[in-house]
């Protein structure tokens, strides 16, 4: 198997350290993983979760992603990427930590593209900091948007991407992203929706081996109650269910947003109605599956020509540095990668 890059993150976040935990303490889920980022701070991240009478995490440097299939359990490879920022000060915002950030996702992302790694797991990176680097993209799934549509030499708008955010109970996939409430409503088009309901399917269908049953949440309280609060169910999302359902994709809805997510929950006690719920705007859909618990959680961009899998959660600068951060979300996210490299 070709090796997995996580990129180091943001790093005056917690970015480094969780990554470095994760090697430490998941070495069999890290197996043929590599960073890709700076060396002194990955360093400085494996001093950092050091504790008294447990052997300190080896880091070692490597010349090329290949060597990293070869490296022992419980040592962190780090492939070093020329000029990127070293180490910055905990918890604040800089644009020398913005650009470490996405010099190492740029660098991961091309690598993916050109089939030297099997997929990238990307630790948290702060979105002001990357504004402040100069950055034109609010996030991560943009910045991997537009360097696949680059890769390909395609408009930005022939490479649809979509969010979907998954733990072992809920899936969930936005039409809109990271834009405001107002522009995501604006956003809520037949188009926009059906475009949504074909990229989920395609991903979950070779992920899982099978036609994904989807369910749609409407936009408006109890799915707009037949036109009594907005007619977007009616005139726009019914449209684009019944476009998708006649070709071929088990699409059912809109239904009423407070229930539909708890309808398609997976316990162990029930199987859920649907493998996953299309949500007409960010905090719609993340706001359920942030609350079933964010250790678990996992954010995977739908659309692109490679895989790429992240933590769900950010930066958490009141506690960078500390040694106290969570790394299960990061393990997860590279099982996820993992899994969906096949």
């Amino acid at each position: 198997m070709q090796p997995i890059a996580i990129t180091q993150g943001d790093p005056a976040g917690i970015g480094p350290e969780i990554v470095a935990k994760a090697f430490r303490d998941a070495p069999d889920q890290l197996r043929h993983c590599f960073v890709a980022g700076n060396v002194a701070t990955l360093r400085r991240a494996a001093e950092v979760i050091a504790r008294p009478g447990m052997p300190s995490l080896p880091v070692a440097q490597i010349h090329s992603p290949g060597e990293a299939v070869g490296m022992p359990p419980r040592c962190m490879p780090v492939f070093p990427l020329s000029g990127i920022p070293g180490p910055q000060p905990w918890g604040q915002i800089s644009a020398a930590a913005g650009r470490a950030a996405a010099d190492s996702v740029v660098w991961a992302a091309r690598a993916a593209l050109r089939g030297e790694i099997a997929a990238l797991v990307t630790a948290p990176l702060h979105k002001e900091a990357l504004s402040a680097a100069g950055v034109d993209f609010p996030g991560h799934t943009e910045l991997l948007q537009a360097e696949a549509a680059a890769h390909q030499g395609v408009p930005l708008d022939r490479m649809p991407v979509r969010m979907m955010l998954a733990n072992d109970e809920l899936r969930t996939v936005l039409v809109s992203i990271h834009v405001s409430l107002r522009d995501a409503i604006a956003a809520v088009t037949e188009d926009n929706v059906l475009q949504t309901l074909r990229i989920t399917h395609t991903a979950l269908q070779r992920s899982l081996g099978r036609v994904p049953r989807m369910g749609v949440a409407g936009l408006n309280p109890h799915a707009g109650e037949g036109g009594l609060f907005g007619r977007e169910e009616l005139e726009v999302i019914s449209p684009a269910i019944a476009a998708a359902y006649a070709q071929g994709l088990d699409v059912h809805g809109p239904f009423a947003p407070d229930t539909v997510f708890m309808r398609a929950r997976s316990t162990p006690q029930r199987a859920g109605e649907f493998d996953v719920v299309i949500a007409m705007y960010h905090d719609q859909g993340l706001i359920p599956v942030k609350y079933l618990g964010v250790e678990k959680g996992v954010n995977v961009t739908l659309g692109l020509p490679l895989v790429r899998t992240s933590p769900d959660h950010g930066t958490a600068f009141d506690i960078a540095g500390k040694g106290i951060a969570d790394a299960s979300s990061l393990v997860e996210a590279v099982r996820m990668a993992r899994a969906l490299c096949g």
